[in-house]
């Protein structure tokens, strides 16, 4: 009797595991509306596959050129989920729209959500997962590339030289060393940011409604009030999310703010757009406030990012408005554009993907 029963126990296991196996084998794959394709999406995307092996994500991808939009939302019907990024429209409108496609998953591929309404997807419990973090190192770099580019006037003297034209007119910038940089957020970027502006010599003030005391601890940065900040530093770099509403981020940078900041100031923004409210920043650079701007992310951008408008005139946009001040330069949402970057986008974005087919917890890249 005994034999007879370790062999029915054995059997139970047999046909657990047999089992076990089946669901594994007949798991189904996550169908995925990949939109707004660039050719270096898909080039990164389809590496990682290449290198991973086909199915280790068990996630089938569907190129798409076209942003996600009202009148685009549709062509999800027949997926599982949708992966778009920063200038993708996944308001409440198009969220209903991917609801009645049954759509389950947003996939973004970057740290911002500004642009998904979380509500609406909680209405329909669509999951909402992001990149945390790709490479801080990137934007932080890029925020210091650009504000040196237009402190030095690096752009115009670019062009002078290129017309045999060697005269220094018009190129005076200022030194780093010794001034203040005001850090306004004080995430992995804001202390990126933070070390590269000590390396170059300068004091760190920073301001952060969630401070990191290790940082000021070590000695890199000292907390100081948003207004202390705006009062003192020669060079402010912004670095938080965009959050509206009352207490948010939105024209967190309003006529008021800078007319608290030093004569000469410099700002620059790898954020969101909207932190700097653009009138005011305009007619204070009218008046000949600041030394130097460099903003690659501005309000009134949404319909430039990555699209070729070289055949165009924007005679009446905010765009057209900043591109006459000499002392300031513009880039568009490049600030993250670094092969590291866009590795770790690649894979956590197809991590993301698995952990939601598979039930598994995403951790920190959830946020509906």
């Amino acid at each position: 009797m005994e034999g007879d029963s370790e062999e029915a126990d054995a059997e139970k296991v047999r046909e657990i595991l047999c089992n076990d196996c089946i669901e594994e084998e007949e798991k189904a794959v996550l169908k995925i509306a990949f939109f707004n394709t660039k050719d270096y999406d898909r080039i990164f995307f389809t590496k990682l596959e290449e290198e991973k092996g086909p199915g280790t994500y068990n996630c089938e991808l569907t190129y798409l050129e076209s942003r996600l939009t009202r009148e685009t939302a549709s062509l999800a019907a027949g997926y599982d989920a949708v992966c778009i990024f920063v200038n993708d429209d996944a308001s409440a409108e198009v969220i209903d729209i991917l609801h009645q496609c049954n759509i389950r998953l947003i996939l973004l591929r970057c740290a911002g959500f500004n642009n998904v309404d979380l509500e609406a997807c909680r209405k329909y419990g669509i999951t909402v997962l992001r990149v945390p973090a790709y490479s801080p190192y990137a934007v932080a770099e890029h925020a210091m590339a650009i504000i040196q580019e237009a402190n030095r006037r690096l752009h115009k003297a670019d062009r002078k030289v290129r017309e045999n034209n060697f005269a220094l007119s018009g190129l005076l910038g200022v030194d780093l060393h010794n001034k203040i940089c005001g850090v306004m957020g004080t995430g992995k970027i804001g202390e990126c940011f933070a070390r590269i502006a000590k390396g170059y010599g300068m004091n760190v003030l920073a301001w952060d409604p969630y401070p990191n005391q290790k940082l000021a601890e070590e000695g890199l940065l000292k907390y100081v009030t948003k207004e202390e900040l705006l009062q003192k530093a020669d060079l402010i770099s912004l670095h938080v999310p965009l959050i509206m509403g009352e207490n948010g981020t939105y024209h967190l940078i309003d006529k008021d703010a800078i007319a608290l900041m030093k004569e000469r100031v410099m700002l620059v923004n790898t954020a969101r757009g909207p932190l700097i409210d653009a009138e005011a920043l305009i007619d204070a650079l009218k008046q000949g406030k600041f030394q130097a701007v460099a903003l690659d992310v501005y309000e009134g951008e949404d319909e430039n990012v990555y699209n070729d408008r070289s055949d165009e005139a924007l005679p009446h946009s905010i765009t057209a408005r900043l591109q006459m001040f000499p002392q300031l330069v513009l880039t568009s949402h490049q600030a993250f554009f670094t092969r590291e970057a866009m590795q770790a986008i690649a894979v956590t974005t197809m991590e993301n993907a698995r952990n939601f087919n598979e039930g598994k917890d995403p951790g920190n890249a959830k946020v509906v």
